[in-house]
């Protein structure tokens, strides 16, 4: 008997939805919104080690160096780890002003950690990793 996990898939592509459309929208706090305090968020070259040291680096990068960028998202899997956890695969790029897409020395694959907790599914970890070696 297979058992499907509709409602926690549709919930989980939620969260993801919301992180990217709170980056289209350059805002620090909506992006954060369905993290964990004690999540993390490992990058090339950063740890992030809270809800709030993300959120700080998020509003630091929409103010400057990421404003009017805009995201691109691709799921490619959520695995169920029992009931109240998830590991998310998904392909990831950013687009700046003016790109009609996003470069392939900017697509990353990315990793996403995911507690159920009091019938939420909130980010635990994000970790990412260029999906091409620069040459």
């Amino acid at each position: 008997m297979t058992v499907t996990r509709s409602h926690d898939e549709a919930a989980i592509k939620g969260v993801l939805e919301g992180v990217y459309q709170a980056w289209d929208a350059g805002d620090a706090d909506a992006f954060v919104a369905d993290y964990r305090d004690d999540a993390t968020a490992i990058l090339p070259g950063s740890y992030r080690r809270s809800k709030e040291v993300v959120r700080e680096n998020m509003a630091v990068g929409f103010a400057s160096y990421l404003k009017g960028s805009t995201s691109i998202d691709k799921l490619d899997s959520i695995r169920f780890l029992g009931e109240s956890a998830a590991v998310v695969v998904s392909e990831t790029g950013i687009k700046f002003p003016g790109e009609s897409e996003v470069p392939a020395e900017r697509i990353v694959y990315a990793t996403w950690v995911l507690e159920k907790r009091d019938g939420a599914w909130l980010v635990v970890a994000y970790h990412n990793s260029p999906a091409v070696v620069p040459s």
